[in-house]
């Protein structure tokens, strides 16, 4: 079976190990092959090639690059001592979310794996935290979580949708984890505001035919009211205690909005696979 090839980007802070600590588990099931990824926030005029060599245009000194670079290297075999494991590593420059997506994308990752520290208030609006604009630009599927969950269980997939929808995504990924830890998907569609209660049956029938077509096993249909989609997950989960969240995104969230994707990759204390959806 081939490995699910997974990249962990690294600022050799503890919610990077949280990522690393899912992906091991992860492992226990399924074939994983391991990479990190640190980027130096550097001008583009830096660069730095697979041997580690430097080049810069004189906006910043060789040397100080260096030494962030030589910081960067001794951290990372200092942690791989620590782990007793084998696992790529890679150090690379330029603006951080620009280059773990370009690195990601351009070496055919399966997933990024991302811990984040959640963001809350103003800061969500503007800035959010790195993990939300990886999120929002990948089109590689992207695992986040906010603390540690090396005593997860994974038995009931929260699979969250549209399905009165017209898009195509790929969920291979969700597939392969149900199929390797003998898990149940559960689909979920929220009702809003938006949406007539004499849909129900219609939606249900949608998602009946979706599992079909997607050849899904031991799964179930829900369909829930709430007052909007964000809401909806966190009480479906309250109700029912998912291991693992899985969600699409359109990627197009702005300056002052943030998709729902986004919003519970902040917000949400369970770990969250987001993928890309596209309208057909």
């Amino acid at each position: 079976m081939k490995p699910i090839k997974i990249l962990i980007p690294s600022d050799f802070s503890i919610q990077s190990e949280y990522a690393y600590i899912l992906v091991k588990k992860l492992e226990e099931k399924l074939p994983v092959e391991i990479h990190f990824i640190h980027v130096l926030n550097t001008p583009e005029t830096v660069t730095i090639d697979d041997s580690g060599k430097i080049t810069t245009c004189g906006d910043i000194a060789p040397a100080f690059v260096q030494k962030q670079y030589d910081l960067a290297v001794q951290k990372f075999e200092e942690f791989k001592k620590r782990i007793g494991g084998y696992v790529h590593t890679h150090i690379r420059s330029g603006k951080i979310t620009e280059g773990i997506i370009s690195f990601a994308e351009k070496n055919n990752f399966d997933l990024i794996a991302m811990g984040t520290k959640g963001v809350e208030g103003l800061r969500d609006k503007i800035g959010g935290t790195e993990t939300q604009l990886v999120v929002r630009k990948s089109k590689v599927p992207v695992l986040s979580l906010s603390c540690n969950r090396s005593q997860l269980e994974i038995k009931n997939i929260l699979f969250v949708h549209d399905f009165l929808a017209d898009e195509d995504f790929d969920i291979s990924l969700m597939k392969r984890i149900r199929e390797a830890f003998q898990c149940k998907i559960h689909m979920l569609h929220i009702l809003t505001s938006h949406t007539k209660a004499q849909d129900v049956e219609s939606i249900k029938a949608k998602m009946e035919s979706f599992a079909k077509e997607n050849q899904l096993e031991n799964y179930s249909v829900n369909v829930l009211k709430d007052k909007d989609v964000e809401q909806g997950v966190f009480h479906f989960d309250q109700m029912n205690s998912m291991d693992i969240i899985c969600i699409g995104t359109h990627g197009k969230g702005s300056l002052f909005y943030s998709s729902i994707a986004e919003k519970l990759v902040n917000h949400m204390y369970k770990p969250l696979i987001t993928f890309r959806l596209y309208e057909k």
